[in-house]
């Protein structure tokens, strides 16, 4: 598929102005040359403020924020009446705090709060900016405006748009409250109303290492759709995480990678990871490292692959 697309790149972007062309490039994952477009873009040109976002998401996704920072800054500077400006704004800043200190921390923390605040106002239905509020009142102490009433009503406000998401958003808050009964019900709601959330089931659990419960849902999940992939999926990767039923976590991964995942399905990279994890905890390290190196040629960023990868090296 991806062959395909760089083949098709070029009558893609024929007929489209600089900025479409770049956002064609930045869509296949072409950075460098997405950007060396975009910085021709002046600062007089109607598109100005679209290049400087489009330039902010690329350092964005290759992890300079600060550079992704200035570029957002310059997009709001240009037209601040675009939600996503706002949003990504919010989101480099939530990345940058991360690794502040303390006192840059009380800084940067309003500005997140300004910025997905900005985005709902401008645009109500921009769910991804509600939650990075119920992020922010959820992590944030109260004297910077953290707060869990205004989180739930964000989480309100989502679910009246979309149900699933509201409940997995009431999960969310009732996880940072420590209130695991609440969150567990919350998430089978979610899961309930759009099994797609079947992911954030299993995640729940797994974070909180009652695997079989784990184990319980995901067989009433196959005995409900037996041969799904997603179930599938998330059954071998339970399997590699908690380090049992390996023969039938390594069993379903392999199947899974004869399968074309949807955009929105796991890829190839996590089933090859978990594959290294379950023949690492097998004790074969030869085949651990043949899947950990598969995993990383897919997708290079895989953090559990390279752990994987040095582990089984030594």
């Amino acid at each position: 598929m991806k062959t395909l697309l760089f083949l098709l790149l070029p009558v893609l972007c024929l007929g489209q102005n600089t900025v479409d062309r770049a956002k064609t490039l930045y869509d296949a994952k072409k950075y460098d040359e997405a950007r060396k477009l975009l910085t021709t873009v002046d600062d007089d040109h109607k598109d100005f403020a679209a290049a400087q976002y489009y330039l902010g998401r690329i350092a964005f996704d290759q992890k300079d924020f600060d550079t992704a920072e200035d570029h957002f800054e310059e997009a709001i500077d240009a037209n601040d009446k675009v939600a996503d400006y706002h949003l990504w704004m919010g989101n480099v800043i939530g990345s940058l705090i991360q690794d502040a200190n303390p006192i840059k921390q009380g800084v940067l923390a309003p500005k997140i709060k300004d910025a997905y605040e900005k985005a709902v106002g401008l645009n109500p239905d921009l769910t991804e900016a509600r939650w990075g509020l119920i992020s922010f009142y959820t992590e944030a102490p109260g004297f910077m405006g953290g707060s869990f009433e205004k989180a739930y009503a964000q989480a309100d406000l989502i679910k009246k748009k979309n149900e699933a998401d509201g409940y997995r958003a009431y999960g969310q808050i009732y996880n940072k409250e420590e209130k695991p009964a609440e969150a567990e019900k919350s998430y089978l709601l979610a899961y309930k109303a759009n099994p797609k959330y079947i992911g954030v089931v299993t995640n729940f659990y797994i974070n909180s290492k009652q695997y079989d419960k784990l184990f319980s849902f995901l067989d009433e999940a196959l005995k409900a759709k037996p041969g799904n992939n997603l179930i599938e999926y998330q059954v071998g990767r339970a399997c590699a995480i908690s380090g049992q039923q390996l023969d039938r976590g390594e069993q379903l991964l392999n199947k899974y990678l004869s399968y074309q995942p949807l955009p929105d399905e796991p890829g190839h990279a996590g089933a090859q990871m978990r594959l290294g994890q379950i023949y690492e905890k097998k004790g074969n390290k030869a085949e651990a490292k043949k899947r950990y190196e598969a995993a990383l040629k897919l997708d290079p960023s895989q953090k559990d692959a390279k752990e994987g990868l040095t582990r089984v090296s030594k």
